[in-house]
């Protein structure tokens, strides 16, 4: 069964950057879609970005973003290191949340990016905090 660890996070000021990463282990993840969620305090966990396993590279056809990150995360995988990363840029309080990251079910499961929050995760990280200080 694979394993997912998600790593980077920590305190960032305001209009700060942080890289998050998610190792994946046990399983190869090249032919799945990942993807990232967050769970802000006392809210509930929902979707941040994703990428379909045919993503070699960020490109808009390959990965996918709510509204509230658009412009300002992106999702990228290294297949070769089994791992997928979320860079966050112009981060804002509102952006503090526990991270984690995610395996579609489904081997194969979509190339197409707008089906991405739809999909069936299942396999999940423990989550990294982010804190975004004013």
């Amino acid at each position: 069964q694979v394993q997912l660890v998600e790593s980077g996070g920590g305190l960032v000021q305001a209009g700060g950057s942080v890289r998050l990463s998610c190792a994946a282990s046990g399983q190869l993840v090249d032919r799945y879609n990942m993807g990232w969620f967050r769970q802000p305090p006392g809210k509930e966990r929902d979707f941040v970005a994703g990428i379909t396993w045919t993503a070699w590279d960020g490109t808009d056809r390959n990965t996918y973003y709510a509204d509230s990150v658009k412009g300002r995360f992106t999702i990228s995988r290294d297949n070769a290191k089994n791992t997928v990363y979320l860079e966050m840029n112009s981060l804002n309080p509102e952006d503090t949340a526990v991270y984690y990251c995610a395996r579609d079910s489904e081997l194969f499961g979509t190339s197409d990016a707008g089906e991405l929050p739809r999909r069936p995760y299942d396999a999940w990280g423990q989550g990294t905090q982010v804190t975004v200080s004013s």
